[in-house]
């Protein structure tokens, strides 16, 4: 069997690692977008309509984010167990967690804070 095509033993480590650090920072990120709309409570009715309306557009950004981030934890997972896929394996089992980092970023960077 040649060593490219031949079974990667390891091949659950960067996908399970990558599950565990993505996850997590996942639903902290949500819980925080979730309690955003309350940094402008006590605005005024101009600033909050600012914020109100960016936020309309910041939230579906992210909630489409979060699905890429799945894509490439899902992709991570699913790539043949095979030692010639351990790059991309590790490539889209790093990329998840980045992604939620720059997911909240650019949701905090669309939103007109108060």
């Amino acid at each position: 069997m040649d060593q490219d095509t031949s079974r990667d033993k390891r091949a659950f480590v960067a996908p399970l690692v990558s599950t565990l650090l993505t996850l997590p920072t996942a639903l902290v990120a949500f819980f925080a977008v979730g309690l955003s709309p309350m940094a402008c409570d006590s605005c005024e009715a101009a600033a909050s309509d600012r914020f109100d309306a960016s936020f309309d557009i910041a939230f579906p950004v992210f909630t489409i984010g979060l699905l890429l981030v799945l894509a490439l934890l899902v992709t991570s997972w699913a790539l043949p167990w095979q030692r010639r896929n351990s790059a991309r394996r590790v490539m889209f089992a790093v990329l998840a967690p980045t992604a939620v980092v720059l997911d909240y970023t650019v949701f905090a960077g669309i939103v007109d804070w108060p």
